[in-house]
């Protein structure tokens, strides 16, 4: 039971039999106009390395743990995948994401 998500939302993400369900980062939500109704997202991890392409967004409220958007596991699904909104990140967090992202992707 989903309603529409917008990017810099994090919602829990039901990933199959094969990996456990996972709150995403939603980058890019499907309108009526696009080739395939599919949501691009980033996952998010409490296993915080440090690394390129993490972006360490703290503890928000809504999440158990520190966690950090992992920009390098970049993936796109069915939108109705998604099952629960958990909150959405500031703009500065956002800002650092699409840093990450464009530094990763070479844009």
């Amino acid at each position: 039971m989903n309603t529409e998500s917008s990017a810099g939302e994090v919602w829990f993400a039901d990933l199959g039999m094969a990996v456990k369900s996972r709150p995403v980062l939603v980058l890019a939500y499907p309108s009526s106009d696009d080739a395939r109704a599919l949501v691009i997202v980033a996952p998010l991890t409490s296993q915080i390395r440090g690394m390129r392409g993490e972006v360490e967004i703290g503890k928000p409220r809504w999440l158990p743990k520190r966690s950090a958007v992992n920009v390098q596991g970049l993936a796109s699904f069915d939108r109705h995948a998604l099952f629960r909104r958990m909150g959405r990140l500031d703009t500065a967090a956002m800002d650092k994401v699409k840093a990450a992202l464009r530094d990763i992707l070479n844009l």
